[in-house]
């Protein structure tokens, strides 16, 4: 089981799920107060495990409803998943990946890692 963990920045609060492994596995954004970022992490253990994938790399992209995963390349042409809330607000990021299925498989490490992750402070 991952843990969400929550740290402050220069300019605000923000999470990191980690695996069991320790690697980070997806992040917030910066957040004005813990509060907001307690919230953040409520909003991805409830919608990450039931969130769809929309692929957005491949040529006929099914557009799915929110809450979603979408696949992404990023300007370095690597492979990123940003996790969207059911409004529609992305409320957590990977980092890049090479291949396809390595992106793929960090969406499922977050969908089975989030719902029962504890939350701790650094």
């Amino acid at each position: 089981m991952g843990k969400f963990v929550i740290k402050k920045t220069n300019t605000g609060v923000k999470f990191d799920l980690k695996a069991n492994n320790g690697e980070i596995i997806a992040s917030s954004q910066v957040y004005k107060s813990a509060v907001s970022c307690k919230k953040g992490v409520a909003s991805v253990q409830k919608c990450a495990p039931v969130a769809a994938v929309e692929n957005q790399t491949e040529k006929d992209c099914k557009a799915e409803k929110n809450p979603k995963f979408e696949i992404y390349n990023d300007k370095a042409g690597e492979f990123r998943f940003r996790l969207k809330a059911s409004n529609g607000q992305i409320i957590a990021t990977s980092e890049g990946y090479k291949a396809l299925k390595s992106c793929i498989n960090g969406i499922e490490s977050v969908k089975k890692n989030a719902a029962e992750a504890k939350v701790v402070e650094e």
